[in-house]
């Protein structure tokens, strides 16, 4: 059972949040709360880490010199949004070696967009247009969030994930001004990324166990479905402005409520992925896995590094 102290601190803490105060990291906290910022802030920081996996494969095969170096320093920035949020979530007492580890062991979760292979060029396209602009539709609602280390990373988050997704809309919008080989290798893409970029947003609130203790703590401000239908409103009016259809014939626009319907989301498939069985489940850990074992001579020597530069400082 909980002491008086621990209640009247949880109520003095709860109290703060519905001021609408920003909770860092030496205050006092319920165990619940840190335990449920580190669930979703390691995900989120593996998303980011495991989502320069799809977009590397084609850094070598960028159609020009400038589409290379804009796609490296995409992925260069998702690395840079892997680390702030990692580095976010140690103030909560974790350390990255552990998240790393439960990552690499596939005990951790990451978005599920990222076990999808890219196939074409054009991928590059939908991953900035439709995962990225998921993306900030999401991030822009937890740079508001009662954490202040998360909220104060999405900051620079989400003005660079801007920068992504204008650079996927542009690959798109491009094609769709040439060939029709060219207008169909990007309807292609959008075809394939348009549902798993819906599911990005989580399961349907009735089937959701963490949005409504995460609400009352103002961590979202948002449930997952009115960021995905605040996403589909946003997305529709940019898919007809370069001719491209969204692959769902129940998207229709309805004047009563101002928001585009659509049709059902397999979410069959989405727990089928989140479980382990996508297509490129096995892949990315393997790739990551891979990584982490070519890079333990750079970790050794940086460890061995700092280890003399101590020595010398002591010395002094």
């Amino acid at each position: 059972m909980e002491s008086h102290s621990e209640q009247e601190k949880e109520k003095q803490f709860n109290e703060r949040i519905d001021r609408g105060d920003i909770i860092e990291p030496k205050d006092w906290m319920p165990e619940r709360y840190r335990k449920q910022l580190i669930r979703i802030m390691g995900q989120h920081a593996h998303s980011e880490i495991v989502g320069m996996l799809p977009e590397g494969n084609w850094i070598t095969r960028a159609p020009s010199l400038r589409r290379k170096a804009v796609l490296l320093a995409k992925v260069q920035d998702e690395a840079g949004h892997g680390l702030y949020i990692y580095s976010g979530t140690e103030t909560l007492g974790v350390s990255r070696d552990q998240m790393n580890q439960e990552l690499l062991s596939g005990k951790a979760k990451y978005s599920s967009i990222f076990n999808y292979p890219t196939l074409s060029w054009a991928d590059m396209g939908a991953i900035g247009w439709l995962v990225d602009g998921a993306a900030i539709v999401n991030q822009t609602a937890l740079a508001k969030c009662s954490y202040g280390p998360y909220a104060r990373a999405m900051i620079r988050i989400c003005k660079e994930e801007n920068f992504h997704h204008k650079q996927g809309y542009e690959i798109l919008a491009t094609l769709m001004t040439g060939t029709p080989e060219q207008k169909a290798m990007a309807q292609d893409a959008v075809d394939r990324f348009w549902w798993p970029s819906l599911m990005m947003f989580g399961p349907s609130d009735k089937d959701s166990p963490n949005t409504a203790e995460l609400m009352r703590w103002k961590v979202k401000k948002y449930t997952n479905d009115d960021l995905r239908q605040r996403f589909i409103d946003r997305t529709v009016p940019q898919a007809e402005n370069i001719g491209l259809k969204l692959p769902d014939d129940k998207l229709k626009w309805n004047p009563d409520t101002m928001h585009y319907e659509h049709g059902e989301i397999n979410w069959d498939e989405f727990y089928n992925v989140i479980k382990g069985n996508g297509i490129c489940n096995h892949q990315r850990l393997k790739a990551r896995n891979d990584a982490h074992d070519k890079g333990a001579w750079v970790r050794e020597a940086a460890n061995a590094y700092a280890g003399k530069h101590a020595e010398k400082t002591m010395a002094a």
